[in-house]
């Protein structure tokens, strides 16, 4: 068919057949779709430790902007640990669903046992390169790791947080975050 063989009734069939209501449209599948080729085409370019790094960082930036929001909010610069834990799960409760399971004390640092609900949990759930614990959680870890650095100020060497486990009868992520106090603090 040529263009000048289309005609306003040849319109009127054509959108009639594609239409579709807004609401008809998936928006978190379509980014489901879109992150996963995001995140292995820059593994297949750029290799993985770009990959980690850049998603790293993509957490990182949001990581900075809630400890900020924090600090003027509770007009504090310095959070205890559970404090801020406590302070973050508050402000973030539309994203997470946190858990801790247990608290590990050794002589250098103290480990917290989490379950976790994050809010990349469904939407991720239904691509296979991007489930539980593989490349994409590094924006969780950037997240966390960047917003505990800024709120815990200088009481604090380290804050890590690791996957351990995908915990599919609970629907959660089994996790741990571990905190290296400097010794005068522990």
């Amino acid at each position: 068919m040529e263009t000048n063989d289309i005609d306003e009734n040849f319109l009127i069939d054509l959108n009639s057949s594609i239409q579709n209501d807004m609401s008809n449209v998936d928006s978190l599948r379509g980014f489901e779709i879109i992150s996963e080729s995001i995140v292995y085409e820059i593994l297949d370019i750029f290799g993985r430790n770009s990959l980690l790094s850049m998603l790293y960082q993509t957490g990182s930036g949001p990581g900075e902007d809630i400890a900020k929001k924090i600090k003027q909010k509770y007009q504090k610069n310095e959070f205890g640990f559970f404090e801020a834990l406590k302070i973050l799960m508050i402000e973030l409760k539309e994203f997470y669903s946190m858990q801790i399971r247990e608290v590990q004390e050794f002589q250098d640092h103290f480990k917290i046992i989490i379950e976790n609900y994050c809010f990349l949990r469904n939407p991720y759930s239904h691509r296979e390169k991007l489930e539980p614990g593989k490349a994409f959680c590094r924006i969780n870890k950037g997240y966390f790791e960047t917003a505990f650095k800024k709120l815990l100020g200088d009481k604090f060497k380290k804050v890590e947080i690791n996957f351990l486990r995908n915990d599919l009868e609970n629907d959660v992520c089994i996790e741990e975050i571990i905190v290296y106090p400097y010794l005068e603090t522990l």
